[in-house]
Parts: structure tokens; sequence; C-alpha cells
């Protein structure tokens, strides 16, 4: 006998879950989640996130949104694994947050968050949550700062900011760390470090921040010879007991580059990159950002057991790729190395060296596959400074000192200006969108506001 039932609708595919200690807590986040996906969200708990996260069929997600509050501060190990489990299925992260501090908030950034929406929910929060996540490029570098520094809404951003950055005279907590690293060899890593940090130190008369080079070559870290500084034997003892170090073993093992510059130089003999640890390095850097307003460190040409240590440490880790197949290939193995390890990629940033002129149009067609083809948006494009930049790094001087005019001294300036600013307006409190609407006119590269 025919049936005179209609068919029942397949139930619509998941697009997304939240996964929370308990969902109804979060009855904006239900509304809104209606709003955005119908019928296509689902619901769990933490232990069943985790479960699912492990399972096949949690690819087939778009994102996930995990929600918390101050009664969730005992279990952020637990949501932290499954932020990275998450990351490791391909999935895009939103966390929503009622009621953490700034330390837990910066936990769980670092753990691989890719955007962050407070609780209660305002109007479209958590709409544009989800609009950033869906877009092919990365977040401005401005958001990425703030977010890991923690400097978020409500009140948020001062707390961030005194966790993110130090105040004058390198006093604070935890100054900014910027790591820098070649994605082949002699792509130009080392001469950006120098001249980035020679120009955050020097970017101001009266407020110009503390920075300090650590170069993390311990082979062949070339930092020393670029600025004429002799490599002191210290830093073989230093690196051989890092756990006895103090402030003041640290600062006599730094030397000095026109009293404007302190520099960690390599040790003056070849050692083997397994002979520190990432406790070691971990331990370093803290004590380094304790000391300083701006830490940049110049990365060796290869992936060490630290590497990770560092990675997870840094506000922007900056990978310079020249324009050709050997540092596209590289580059592109790096980023699937941070997604197979669970790594956010949040603060990878692409630096494009010895790029082409603005009036070479097959070459900016060459920047336009070589980015399309590695799936990112090139922060900073640096112009090919020609035999100068090579002749100025003989003379064992910066850009600006010795080739004011060159292209590449003036894209440098501009990015150091940019990442001088963010870390003011971070200090200041201001929030990414106000640092943004400040602005008189775009700048190219890197937007911190």
């Amino acid at each position: 006998m025919a049936s005179n039932l209609a068919p029942l609708p397949e139930p619509a595919p998941l697009q997304a879950v939240t996964i929370s200690r308990d969902v109804q807590d979060f009855d904006l986040l239900i509304e809104d989640m209606e709003t955005e996906l119908g019928e296509a969200w689902g619901d769990l708990n933490f232990v069943e996130g985790a479960d699912f996260l492990q399972q096949d069929e949690a690819r087939d997600l778009e994102f996930i949104v995990v929600a918390v509050d101050h009664e969730d501060e005992d279990k952020l190990p637990e949501v932290s694994e499954i932020i990275r489990l998450a990351k490791r299925a391909g999935l895009q992260v939103i966390l929503v947050a009622d009621g953490l501090g700034p330390t837990p908030m910066h936990d769980l950034m670092r753990a691989g968050a890719d955007d962050f929406a407070p609780y209660p929910l305002p109007d479209g929060a958590l709409g544009e949550a989800v609009v950033r996540i869906r877009q092919p490029n990365p977040a401005n570098s401005m958001e990425m700062l703030q977010r890991a520094a923690g400097g978020l809404p409500d009140g948020m951003a001062q707390a961030g900011g005194e966790a993110a950055a130090t105040t004058g005279g390198g006093r604070g907590a935890n100054g900014a760390l910027f790591a820098v690293q070649s994605a082949s060899g002699g792509d130009g890593a080392t001469t950006m470090a120098i001249n980035l940090a020679w120009e955050l130190a020097t970017i101001s008369k009266h407020d110009a921040p503390r920075v300090c080079v650590i170069d993390m070559g311990l082979q062949f870290g070339t930092v020393a010879t670029l600025l004429d500084l002799p490599r002191k034997p210290m830093i073989y003892e230093v690196l051989s007991d890092v756990s006895s170090m103090d402030e003041q073993a640290f600062r006599q093992a730094l030397s000095s580059y026109k009293d404007k510059l302190d520099v960690f130089t390599a040790p003056p003999d070849i050692l083997p990159l397994d002979m520190v640890g990432p406790e070691d390095v971990t331990t370093l850097l803290t004590l380094a950002r304790s000391c300083f307003d701006v830490v940049i460190v110049d990365m060796p040409c290869a992936v060490t057991g630290w590497t990770d240590a560092i990675y997870g440490q840094s506000d922007i880790y900056f990978l310079v790729c020249g324009l050709e197949v050997r540092s596209a290939q590289n580059a592109m193995r790096f980023q699937k190395l941070l997604q197979a390890e669970g790594m956010s990629t949040q603060q990878l940033s692409f630096v494009l060296n010895r790029a082409p002129g603005k009036m070479d149009m097959s070459g900016r067609a060459r920047i336009d596959k070589m980015a399309d083809g590695l799936g990112v948006k090139f922060h900073t494009v640096l112009p090919d400074g020609g035999k100068q930049v090579t002749e100025v790094n003989d003379q064992a001087g910066t850009l600006s000192e010795l080739a004011p005019r060159n292209a590449m001294t003036k894209e440098i300036q501009r990015l150091a200006q940019e990442l001088h600013d963010a870390r003011q307006a971070i200090e200041s409190g201001q929030t990414a969108a106000m640092a943004q609407k400040a602005k008189k006119k775009p700048v190219f590269g890197l937007k911190f506001g």
C-alpha cells in the first residue's frame, strides 16, 4: 500500500560545532549560531569535543566555537588541547570568552585560536568573526599582535598591553618578540633583522624602545660580523648553563652597537644546534623580554628542536622568501609542518625580499603567482636594494647610516614605524579598530595600527 507520508528532509550537514562545559550557559551564542548557520551546527562538551576532533568526520566541519568562562579556568589545559586538536584537523577556531583574565586569554590564543569574540556577545560579533576566518588571507598584523597580547575589548586592551609590551626603560614583564627566518639560504633574514632592530632602536630621540637582537645561528650566525662586534667567549658559558643564568650574566654577555642596540651574538666557535633545548631557549627569551622592550631573534636557516619554542613565544614570526622556486617550496613545507604539528599560523608573516620594482609588470605578476601558489599574502615586500646592500654589509653598518636613500632602507623604516605604532597602541589600550581608524592614510606592508 502506498504511503501518503512525505519523505523527511535530509538533515543539513554540520558546518560547525560549539564546544563548552554547557552551551546552555551561553544562550546568546546559541541564538547567534542559529542566525549564522540555522540547523547546520551542533554542541559538544569538552570530553565529547576532544573525542570528536580526533575522528575523520571532524575534518568536514568549517570551524568550531570554543566557549569558556571564569568557571573553566581550572580546565584551561584541556581547552588548549581541544584547540590544538582542531588545528590539527585543519579547522578554524573562534574563541568566545566570558570573564577570563589576560593571562588565560593569552594562553588560549597561543594554543591556536584564530579569532575572538567577548561574551556577552555584542550584536554581530560572532558573524564578524565568522567572516574574518572565512577570508583567504590572514588577519592583518595589528590584529595578530593585539590578540596575542590579549589586547581585547571591554577593558582588556590595557591589561593585554601591559603583558605584551614593556614600559619605558625595558623594565616591563614581557617585551615584544619578533623572530626572523629565511626560507632558504641567502634570502636576507639577517639583513632584515639587523636593520629592523636598528630602526626600532633609533625611531625616536625620546621614547625609542630598548631593543635586543639575539643571534640563534649557533653554527654560522653572522649578526656579529655584519655589525663588527666581538663574539664574547662567555656566550658559550651562558648557553652551556642557561638555567642558572641571571639578569647580570645575561647583560654581561651582550655587546653594544653604538650604545643604542644590544646584541647577543652567536658563540665564537661552531656549536651543534642541539646544544640548547626548548627549555633553555624559553628561559633565555623570557629573560631577554623582561630586560628589553623589543627582542628580535635571528633564526638559523634550519628547523631545530627549539624552533617551536621560539615560534610559540613570537608575536610575529617573519619568514623571509626570495622570488624563486626553492624559497616558495620551502615556505610551503614550513607552513605544512606547522599545520601537521597542530600549531597556529596566526603569527606567521611572509616577507618577500629583493622584489622587482613597481614598473616591472612581469615581476609583479610573478609575485602574485607565488603568493597564490602558497595561498598566502605577503605582508611586507622589500624591494631589491642592489649591490649597495651587499656593500653596506661588507662595511659593517646599517642601511639607514650608509644607504639612507636605498629603496630597501625606506621599506624597513616603514615596517619599523608600523611595529612601533602597534606597540604604542597596545600600551595606550587602543583596540585594533581604534588604531586603524586613527590612521590618516593606509600604509603599505604590515598594518599594526
